[in-house]
Protein backbone atom coordinates (compact mmCIF):
# COMPACT_ATOMS: atom_id res chain seq x y z
CA UNK A 1 0.00 0.00 0.00
CA UNK A 2 0.82 3.43 -0.76
CA UNK A 3 1.97 5.63 2.81
CA UNK A 4 2.37 9.19 2.87
CA UNK A 5 4.93 10.66 5.19
CA UNK A 6 4.43 14.37 5.71
CA UNK A 7 7.45 15.69 7.66
CA UNK A 8 7.18 19.05 9.38
CA UNK A 9 10.66 20.96 10.26
CA UNK A 10 12.08 22.80 13.00
CA UNK A 11 12.51 26.38 12.68
CA UNK A 12 15.75 27.50 11.17
CA UNK A 13 16.24 23.32 9.32
CA UNK A 14 17.98 24.95 6.66
CA UNK A 15 21.78 24.29 7.72
CA UNK A 16 20.74 20.86 9.04
CA UNK A 17 19.14 20.11 6.12
CA UNK A 18 22.25 21.29 3.84
CA UNK A 19 24.25 18.50 6.09
CA UNK A 20 22.38 15.57 6.22
CA UNK A 21 21.31 16.08 2.43
CA UNK A 22 23.06 13.23 0.65
CA UNK A 23 21.92 10.83 3.14
CA UNK A 24 18.56 11.67 2.93
CA UNK A 25 18.55 11.43 -0.86
CA UNK A 26 19.91 8.46 -1.07
CA UNK A 27 17.76 6.62 0.98
CA UNK A 28 14.91 7.86 -1.40
CA UNK A 29 16.95 6.78 -4.52
CA UNK A 30 16.71 3.47 -2.91
CA UNK A 31 13.10 3.66 -3.17
CA UNK A 32 12.96 4.83 -6.42
CA UNK A 33 15.20 2.21 -7.56
CA UNK A 34 13.08 -0.62 -5.78
CA UNK A 35 10.02 1.24 -8.07
CA UNK A 36 8.00 2.49 -3.99
CA UNK A 37 8.24 5.91 -4.94
CA UNK A 38 5.45 7.74 -6.24
CA UNK A 39 6.88 11.10 -5.55
CA UNK A 40 9.20 13.02 -2.87
CA UNK A 41 9.90 16.74 -2.15
CA UNK A 42 10.53 19.58 0.40
CA UNK A 43 7.83 22.42 0.99
CA UNK A 44 9.58 25.81 0.32
CA UNK A 45 9.14 28.55 2.83
CA UNK A 46 8.25 30.92 0.24
CA UNK A 47 6.49 30.26 -2.86
CA UNK A 48 9.24 29.70 -5.10
CA UNK A 49 10.96 26.33 -6.37
CA UNK A 50 14.52 28.11 -4.76
CA UNK A 51 13.82 29.74 -1.35
CA UNK A 52 17.27 30.67 -0.22
CA UNK A 53 17.62 31.88 3.39
CA UNK A 54 13.90 31.05 3.93
CA UNK A 55 14.55 27.25 3.84
CA UNK A 56 11.31 25.14 3.56
CA UNK A 57 8.75 24.00 6.29
CA UNK A 58 8.58 20.50 5.78
CA UNK A 59 8.85 17.50 3.36
CA UNK A 60 6.43 15.21 1.88
CA UNK A 61 7.00 11.56 0.54
CA UNK A 62 4.18 8.68 -1.03
CA UNK A 63 6.29 5.45 -1.05
CA UNK A 64 5.12 1.76 -0.89
CA UNK A 65 5.59 -0.21 1.80
CA UNK A 66 4.15 -3.38 3.15
CA UNK A 67 2.56 -2.54 6.51
CA UNK A 68 2.04 1.09 8.06
CA UNK A 69 4.87 -0.30 10.52
CA UNK A 70 7.38 -0.75 7.82
CA UNK A 71 6.39 3.03 6.47
CA UNK A 72 6.85 4.00 10.29
CA UNK A 73 9.71 2.02 10.80
CA UNK A 74 11.57 4.20 7.45
CA UNK A 75 9.89 7.00 8.40
CA UNK A 76 11.75 6.66 12.02
CA UNK A 77 15.62 6.25 9.97
CA UNK A 78 14.98 9.07 8.04
CA UNK A 79 18.35 11.04 8.08
CA UNK A 80 16.69 14.32 8.51
CA UNK A 81 15.49 13.18 11.39
CA UNK A 82 18.24 12.23 13.08
CA UNK A 83 19.99 15.57 12.14
CA UNK A 84 17.12 17.46 14.01
CA UNK A 85 15.55 17.86 10.87
CA UNK A 86 11.78 17.53 11.44
CA UNK A 87 9.98 18.75 14.53
CA UNK A 88 6.78 16.17 13.84
CA UNK A 89 6.67 13.24 11.21
CA UNK A 90 3.31 12.02 10.01
CA UNK A 91 2.99 8.37 8.86
CA UNK A 92 -0.58 7.81 7.08
CA UNK A 93 -2.16 5.12 4.33
CA UNK A 94 -2.73 7.06 1.26
CA UNK A 95 -5.13 5.85 -1.73
CA UNK A 96 -3.86 7.17 -4.92
CA UNK A 97 -7.03 8.00 -7.16
CA UNK A 98 -5.29 10.68 -9.66
CA UNK A 99 -4.04 10.88 -12.26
Amino acid sequence: MWYSIVCEDVSNSLEKRRQARPAHLARLEELKAAGRLLVAGPNPAVATNDPGAAGFTGSIIIAEFDSAEAAQTWADGDPYLAAGVYARVTVKPFKKVLP
